[in-house]
C-alpha cells in the first residue's frame, strides 16, 4: 500500500531562493544545530544583515531587513567549502566562508561573512556538519552492492541503528532464478545480502521507501518495496516462505515504516562542546532551540523591490550584483577578429571559440 511521507526530500538536496516563510521552518526531524547571527550573505546581498541558522539537513540564510529575501542550502549539492578573503561593505577585507555547489543544471557560490568581529565560529561549526552529513549518507541514500553494508555476515552499524528484525531465507528477484539471501530490518533501513556473496546487497532508508506491497509474481507471492522518485524509483521484489512468514515481515515493515516517518533519523550528529573557543554565549542560544523564522511575513506576490536575482546572483562566475557603471570600469573591451565586433575580453585561460561552443547546435 502506499506510504504516507510527509518529509520533504528537497531540504538537503537542493538549493532554493526567496522561500515562502512555511519552507523555512524545519521539517519533521530537521534540527538546529547553530543559530549565527548577525552574518552577511556577501556574494548575493553585500551590505545587508541576516542570521544564518545551521541545521543537520541545509544553511538557512535570511535578510534580517527584507524576510523576504533568503536562502536554503542543502549540504548533497555542496562541492567545497573554503575560507576566502572577500571585501564586505560591512566589514571591508575580510575572511568569508566561501562554498561551492553543483547541482544538474547550474552550479553555484555562496560567500557568507560573519559580521561579529574575531569570532570565527562560523568557519567550523559549517565544516563539521557538512562533514557529518557526508558520512552519514547510507541513513538517506540507497546503496546496491556496497562493500560498507555487510561483512561476516554482520550488518556494519550506523550510529543509532538498532537492529529489530533477521530474517533468513529471503530470495531477491531481480534475477531470472533469484538469488537466496537474508533481511537486517533496522529502525533507519532495510538490507538484504545473498548468503553466497555479501557484496551482492542492497541498503534501503525507509526515507526512500514510498511503498510497500504483497503482490504475484512469477515465484508466486513476493514481497514487493517500491522507492520514491529521488531514491531512483527501484522496484525490489523479494520471495519469502512460507506465506505466514511474508505476512510477518510485511507487517513489520510496514509499522517500523510508520514509526521511522513519525520520528526520522537522518543520521547527522553534532556536538558543539566539540569546538574549540566556543564562547559562552553561543552555549546559551544553542541551548534555547529552534529558531523562529519571521512568521509575520504575510505570503503574498512578491514584491519586485524586495526580490533579489537570486539565480544570476549566485551563479559560479556569473553576474554579480553591480551597477551598470561599477561593471563598465571593470570591463576590457577588445576587437574580435571572428566575429568582426568588439566584445568583453574573455576570462583568463578561456577563447573566444570555447565561449561560443558553449551554446549547443541544433
Amino acid at each position: 500500500m502506499p506510504l504516507e511521507n510527509h518529509i520533504p526530500t528537497w531540504y538537503d538536496t537542493e538549493i532554493r531562493f526567496d522561500l515562502m516563510t512555511r519552507y523555512l521552518k524545519l521539517c519533521t526531524g530537521e534540527k538546529t544545530f547553530e543559530v549565527l547571527d548577525p552574518v552577511e550573505d556577501t556574494k548575493g546581498n553585500n551590505g545587508e544583515p541576516g542570521k544564518l541558522v545551521v541545521t543537520n539537513l541545509r544553511l538557512i540564510w535570511q535578510s534580517k531587513k527584507f524576510p523576504k529575501i533568503n536562502l536554503s542550502i542543502g549540504y548533497n549539492p555542496i562541492t567545497s567549502i573554503n575560507i576566502k578573503s572577500v571585501t564586505s561593505k560591512l566589514r571591508g577585507l575580510t575572511e568569508s566562508l566561501h562554498i561551492l555547489a553543483k547541482t544538474k543544471a547550474s552550479r553555484y557560490e555562496f560567500i557568507f561573512t560573519n559580521l561579529v568581529i574575531d569570532n570565527n565560529r562560523l568557519f567550523s561549526v559549517v565544516l563539521a556538519v557538512q562533514k557529518a552529513y557526508t558520512q552519514s549518507r547510507l541513513y538517506r541514500e540507497i546503496k546496491m552492492r556496497s562493500g560498507i553494508v555487510v561483512a561476516n555476515k554482520k550488518l556494519q552499524m550506523l550510529q543509532k541503528e538498532q537492529i529489530c528484525e533477521q530474517v533468513n531465507g529471503v530470495w531477491n528477484l531481480s534475477s531470472d532464478q533469484g538469488n537466496l539471501g537474508s533481511f537486517f530490518i533496522t529502525n533507519v533501513r532495510v538490507v538484504w545480502y545473498a548468503a553466497s556473496n555479501e557484496l551482492f546487497n542492497a541498503s534501503i532508508p525507509f526515507l526512500q521507501i514510498a511503498e510497500i506491497k504483497i503482490r504475484d509474481s512469477k515465484f508466486g507471492k513476493a514481497l514487493v518495496i517500491d522507492t520514491t522518485e529521488s531514491g531512483g524509483s527501484y522496484v525490489l521484489g523479494f520471495r519469502i516462505d512460507p506465506k505466514e512468514k511474508l505476512l510477518s515481515v510485511y507487517k513489520s515493515l510496514m509499522s517500523i515504516h510508520e514509526t521511522y516517518m513519525t520520528y526520522p533519523e537522518y543520521g547527522v550528529e553534532f556536538n558543539p562542546d566539540s569546538i574549540e573557543a566556543e564562547s559562552e554565549e553561543r552555549k546559551t542560544r544553542l541551548a534555547k532551540g529552534v529558531v523562529t523564522f519571521a512568521d509575520e511575513v504575510e505570503e503574498i506576490e512578491d514584491n519586485p523591490e524586495l526580490v533579489s536575482d537570486a539565480f544570476g546572483a549566485y551563479f559560479a562566475d556569473g553576474y554579480r550584483h553591480e551597477n551598470a557603471a561599477d561593471r563598465e570600469k571593470k570591463v576590457e573591451i577588445i576587437f574580435c577578429e571572428e566575429l568582426g565586433l568588439a566584445v568583453e575580453k574573455p576570462k583568463d585561460g578561456f577563447t573566444m571559440q570555447q565561449l561560443w561552443e558553449v551554446i549547443p547546435s541544433n
